[in-house]
């Protein structure tokens, strides 16, 4: 049984230095700060609890603070949806840990093959837990790359953008995207922190990225559900795709990314002659 909660102690302590402390709300007391964020006492008198309480909570001592107090200290904080989530996933490891565990192998059932080839004109990548890629369509391959390619535990999408040079010269923000799915990660690995495929990944991505590791050790989450992304593609040139994501009803842990282009753009242009590049394939590819 582990004496510390080094996790939760790690992410509040970065948190607590990134505040900004002229937008928090405090009186002024005259003392010159030396270091940047909010001091200790500052995030407790925020939250309404002692210092000494949040003093504890912030050295991983096991403790179990109510989702109330959760709350407050994510206020407190200034974190956001993602962050109050990974904090309350943080907490409620409580004063055991958990038990390393295999999950099982996930799959795409026949219905959703058939609306990925329904969507022929649209790129689409079905996505698992951790960012595993389940599925692409025709077009999601050609706009992205076919991960078909890659032995069946490298279909990873993080993987993919932190590792493949074909991903760092696709995407003109490279570095953007990939602090993204690095917070994505992060999340998803707090919310199950048993998951033996999430700990190797995290592992291989330490050992084989240098950006991994630093952003990694930032301790910060994100969760998008929406956004954009800036292609330099081999094939078609310059072009922006829109995404959303939809969530398959009964199954949480699968998820839809779909991206489009705004009507009579260079980028709807660019996609359509992307469409007729690729009708040299056909199908679905599945990656499972």
């Amino acid at each position: 049984m582990p004496e510390k909660n080094t996790e939760l102690a790690d992410f509040l302590r970065r948190a607590r230095s990134q505040c900004d402390a002229s937008r928090a709300g405090l009186p002024a007391d005259g003392r010159v700060r030396r270091v940047p964020g909010l001091r200790r006492e500052e995030v407790a008198f925020l939250a309404g609890v002692s210092t000494d309480y949040y003093a504890r909570l912030e050295q991983g001592r096991r403790i179990v603070p109510s989702p109330s107090v959760v709350d407050a200290v994510g206020r407190a904080l200034g974190l956001d949806d993602a962050g109050r989530a990974h904090l309350a996933d943080l907490i409620g490891l409580g004063t055991r840990a958990p038990l390393a565990r295999t999950r099982p192998v996930q799959r795409v059932r026949p219905g959703l093959y058939q609306l990925l080839d329904a969507l022929g004109e649209v790129p689409v990548l079905v996505l698992g837990r951790r960012a595993d890629v389940l599925a692409q369509n025709r077009m999601g391959k050609a706009l992205f790359t076919d991960f078909e390619r890659f032995p069946a535990p490298q279909r990873n999408y993080a993987r993919w953008l932190l590792l493949d040079e074909g991903a760092r010269s696709l995407f003109v923000d490279w570095e953007e995207q990939a602090r993204v799915a690095v917070e994505n990660l992060r999340l998803e690995a707090g919310n199950d922190p048993a998951d033996r495929a999430t700990a190797e990944l995290i592992t291989e991505l330490r050992a084989s990225s240098a950006e991994f590791g630093r952003w990694w050790d930032e301790h910060r989450v994100n969760q998008r559900t929406h956004g954009s992304k800036r292609l330099r593609h081999p094939v078609v040139g310059d072009l922006t795709v829109e995404y959303e994501t939809l969530l398959l009803p009964g199954d949480p842990d699968t998820t839809l990314y779909v991206y489009s282009t705004e009507a009579g753009s260079p980028s709807q242009r660019a996609l359509s002659l992307l469409a007729s590049w690729s009708l040299s394939g056909a199908g679905a590819v599945r990656s499972v």
